[in-house]
């Protein structure tokens, strides 16, 4: 039998990601196709690098997507940056941290980590301390960790990374468009990012930067394109162990030469460029305070309800939070009937969290006092439901205190 037409349910999604797309984000999926080469694509895309700059807050050339979800995005930066026994050094704070010290390896990199406990965040001295010991060649760093909810400082890590000679790298998938970032004044030499959190699009397109001296380590490398090795010594090993992921070729691809070497997810342009659009059109900072008066409502809004919340608070990310599940209350069961019985979907998490924390996220779309009072009653009757002592409209009217504030 074949199924009908696609129909979703009506889903409120405050969970870590991914979240409701804004409504023109979706139109803009549903515009007509147009040829690879055509002068409208091609345009599209100059446009789109130029939006990106504006949210990255930079001035590199060198901005533009990756084709694939926000992990692509990572995976090409750090195929395309490192060589095979480069010293990589990886801060672990979290989840995703793991995954960069991963990614790194399979690179062929000798990768040095240093950690704090989940719900932390590293002072900068000691950032520092480790890259002096280390000596890498590249910093890789996520801003903002959605397992633990914790926001890394970076503003002043570019400027030691440069007195090192050190690349600096950093994952923002969790944090961009929610949470401060300036590629340029904080030193990054490569950021990657996603749509689906605080962007407001759907998952499948990877924002991009690179600094000139990012570029001229990609340029650098060789490549093989066809079995023909080009840029170089024949018989060098030293290029890109990917074909989809080398930036150096992608680069060739968004720039003036417009080199053939994939066909651009045509839809996903479309909706990553109205994502950053959306963005600009409210202001970047509208955006970002948007964001904290979200966060800090929902933040307000669990305490009230009782809920114990996870990790140092003062470098929370503005866009998720993460509570303890009150004792004798199944997780997993009440948050499917937050989802069954509300409509709406939260956050588990993972490693040490697992069944110890809700995530509850108020990113994008929905960083807005509806949703945030909506789940705030809904998370209400449920905990009512479990047994749970709650005063009644506590966490809404918490809520509210802040947005009237």
């Amino acid at each position: 039998m074949i199924p009908g037409p696609i129909d979703p349910p009506a889903r409120l999604l405050m969970g870590p990601g991914p979240i409701a797309a804004y409504p023109s984000v979706l139109e803009a999926l549903g515009a007509p196709l147009v040829g690879q080469y055509d002068p409208f694509m091609t345009a599209t895309m100059n446009e789109t690098q130029e939006l990106y700059r504006a949210v990255w807050a930079t001035a590199n050339e060198a901005t533009m997507l990756v084709d694939g979800t926000s992990r692509a995005g990572i995976e090409a930066a750090m195929v395309s940056l490192i060589r095979p026994g480069d010293r990589v050094l990886v801060p672990v704070f979290g989840r995703f941290g793991h995954l960069l010290a991963e990614i790194a390896e399979r690179a062929m990199a000798e990768v040095h980590t240093i950690e704090v406990p989940w719900g932390q965040v590293f002072p900068v001295s000691v950032i520092e301390e480790a890259i002096v010991r280390v000596k890498p060649t590249l910093l890789a760093l996520v801003q903002g960790d959605t397992s633990t909810t914790m926001l890394q400082p970076l503003d002043e890590v570019g400027a030691i990374c440069a007195a090192h000679g050190v690349l600096f790298y950093s994952d923002t998938t969790a944090s961009l468009g929610g949470n401060a970032f300036e590629a340029d004044a904080w030193g990054l030499d490569a950021a990657t990012a996603g749509l689906q959190k605080c962007l407001g699009g759907p998952p499948g397109s990877a924002p991009i930067t690179l600094s000139e001296r990012a570029v001229e380590v990609i340029r650098s490398r060789g490549r093989v394109e066809a079995g023909i090795r080009e840029e170089g010594d024949p018989e060098a090993t030293d290029f890109v162990r990917s074909n989809y992921f080398d930036l150096g070729m992608i680069m060739d691809y968004w720039g003036p030469r417009r080199l053939n070497h994939h066909t651009e997810a045509t839809s996903m342009l479309y909706a990553a460029r109205e994502c950053a659009r959306v963005i600009l059109l409210e202001g970047r900072d509208a955006v970002i305070e948007r964001h904290r008066m979200a966060g800090e409502a929902m933040l307000a809004g669990v305490r009230a309800l009782g809920f114990v919340t996870f990790g140092d608070l003062s470098h929370k990310m503005t866009n998720v939070v993460a509570v303890e599940i009150p004792d004798g209350v199944p997780g997993d069961e009440a948050r499917g009937a937050m989802l069954t019985d509300f409509g709406i979907e939260i956050g588990t998490s993972f490693g040490p969290l697992h069944g110890r924390v809700w995530r509850i996220g108020t990113m994008g779309y929905n960083a807005r006092q509806d949703a945030v009072t909506t789940t705030l009653a809904a998370l209400e009757e449920v905990l009512a439901r479990y047994g749970v002592s709650v005063p009644a409209g506590g966490g809404v009217d918490a809520a509210l205190d802040v947005y009237r504030a």
